[in-house]
């Protein structure tokens, strides 16, 4: 907060982990603003919902419960207030609450002070009007005592908008001293040490002397603590903090979640970015197909393995033929790719849509014999037979087969809420397919011990040649510098059943622990004899024909 008296600094960049506080560091500001030196101000949030929900439960809460700020700003309700949910008027100023995706609102009117929440989220375009950072920043220009504050957490490496403004300023980082030898330091994730595995061992190992500090130790560093700046800067101060200084996490939780997300690649991203408050480093933009066919284990659709809990389907409708691709899934999502299948024929003829029916019917046989069924079946809706995806669905529903759209845009989830769609109103779910490819291609990327992704020996040259048929390339879209899937060979339909399998994983969002601890108890469970009840059992077929 310091930093928004100094006259020479104008911008303040915060590059943090999640929960740390940087949301009371808004408030801070705008009250301290209203109270003290009241300005225009806006305060720009990655989407307009996002921005009510800041100004109805934190500003307007914040308002509410301060005594000096409370009288300055009307209630909303009131009818000579002037006053919204999204612009407050206070005696010398006012602030007004913005979406980044709202051209509109970034150009309304002069602003000396603006804040910037969780910048590595905003849209790559307000609009067709362009980045909505530098939209937001022109506002400020007619003010000589402008201060504009950026705060969020990194994405990725090389496109994180946080992390390139933290560069270009003097680089603050939080040093602490050690109980034992009074060494200051900046807390690093690698100095954290346990007993293995007991994560609830974490304590602090001190770079200088070695002692093992305990985790009752770190309040009293914390509150000797101080900010040292390493680079240099004419105008801008950059501070960056991780989850280590939290005084609501313990070192002992974080070490729990690294373990947990070292399983799955995807989930390691988003633990060095929410918890470390650090970008992710790519790990190259391509995979070389000849690799993974050196990856395939002795295992067939005939006899999975036994680790197998639960087995999902996605499907790619081609003007030709229905290509299917089955994927069985353990603990903490690890996959066994367990076959592929082509239905050739027309679309838009029955038959090859009663073929997929009939498979989609079928159960798996494990090493111990356990059958297990297709519990959720993923179809592409994107292509030349929209209506005939829907027709099939539809009915299906209860089968957990699902019509599903790829969603281009980066940062979607996997699996999007569902709407209805059609003329049956036929489910139809969003996929994130940029994000499931990350996903996939993050554990294509792994060393083969350490993988989460298997492939059985039925598969050929040509599956794993579709499968790493796309790689990332840096592109600049309106104007802001991202990452895109390209297509490098003509066929990518490997790829994209296993993106579809995701999808279907991901709607159905299951508790694995639960799933093995009913086929243990099954497994162990005597089976009852049937009751004779003297009764002449009678077939009655077909209700609906014998209903006499």
């Amino acid at each position: 907060m310091d930093a928004f008296n100094e006259p020479n600094i104008e911008r303040i960049v915060v590059m943090t982990s999640s929960q740390v506080g940087k949301t009371e560091i808004l408030l801070n500001a705008i009250g301290y603003y209203i109270d003290q030196d009241p300005s225009p101000m806006m305060c720009v949030q990655p989407t307009l919902q996002m921005g009510q929900s800041f100004s109805k439960d934190r500003l307007a809460a914040m308002i509410r419960d301060t005594d000096k700020i409370r009288d300055c700003v009307k209630d909303a309700r009131s009818r000579d207030s002037g006053n919204t949910t999204m612009h407050k008027k206070f005696a010398g100023g006012h602030i007004s609450i913005v979406g980044s995706n709202s051209a509109s609102g970034l150009a309304s009117r002069p602003i000396r002070i603006l804040l910037m929440d969780e910048v590595d989220r905003y849209e790559a375009s307000a609009g067709a009007e362009g980045s909505p950072v530098s939209l937001a920043i022109a506002r400020t220009k007619t003010f000589s005592n402008r201060k504009i504050f950026l705060c969020s957490t990194p994405t990725i490496k090389g496109l994180s908008a946080i992390e390139a403004a933290f560069e270009e300023s003097d680089k603050r980082y939080y040093e602490v001293p050690c109980p034992e030898c009074d060494h200051y330091q900046v807390l690093k994730w690698k100095n954290v040490v346990w007993d293995d595995d007991k994560p609830e061992t974490a304590s602090y190992a001190c770079e200088d002397c070695g002692s093992v500090i305990d985790e009752s130790k770190k309040q009293w560093m914390l509150k000797h603590g101080r900010w040292t700046p390493t680079a240099e800067s004419v105008n801008t101060a950059g501070f960056h903090i991780s989850e280590l200084y939290s005084v609501w996490s313990k070192w002992s939780d974080m070490a729990t979640n690294f373990l947990e997300a070292k399983k799955q690649p995807e989930m390691l991203k988003t633990w060095i970015n929410t918890a470390l408050g650090e970008s992710w480093q790519e790990q190259g933009d391509a995979v070389e197909y000849e690799s993974l066919l050196e990856r395939r284990l002795n295992y067939d659709h005939t006899t999975i393995p036994e680790d197998v809990l639960i087995i999902t389907a996605g499907c790619d409708v081609q003007k030709d033929r229905i290509e299917v691709q089955t994927v069985g899934w353990g603990k903490q999502y690890e996959a066994w790719v367990i076959d592929y299948k082509i239905f050739w024929g027309d679309p838009n003829a029955q038959n090859v849509w009663s073929d997929l029916d009939a498979y989609l019917k079928k159960r798996f046989k494990t090493e111990s014999e356990r059958m297990i069924p297709i519990s959720c079946c993923t179809i592409d809706s994107g292509g030349h037979h929209t209506n005939m995806v829907y027709h099939f669905t539809k009915p299906r529903q209860s089968r957990r087969i699902f019509a599903i759209k790829g969603l281009s845009q980066a940062n979607k989830p996997i699996a999007n809420r569902p709407t209805f769609v059609g003329k049956n109103k036929a489910v139809l779910y969003g996929v994130g397919t940029d994000s499931a490819k990350e996903a996939i291609f993050a554990r294509l990327s792994c060393e083969p011990e350490d993988s989460t992704l298997h492939f059985c020996l039925d598969l050929d040259e040509e599956y794993f040649k579709q499968l790493t048929a796309e790689k990332r390339v840096t592109k600049f879209v309106r104007g802001k510098k991202s990452l895109v899937w390209k297509q490098i060979r003509p066929r990518n339909e490997a790829l994209d059943t296993l993106v579809y399998n995701f999808a279907a994983i991901y709607i159905l969002n299951p508790n694995f622990d639960v799933v093995e601890a009913k086929i243990i108890n099954q497994d162990t469970k005597p089976r009852e004899k049937p009751k004779k009840t003297g009764k002449i059992s009678i077939n009655r077929g077909n209700f609906a024909t014998n209903w006499k």
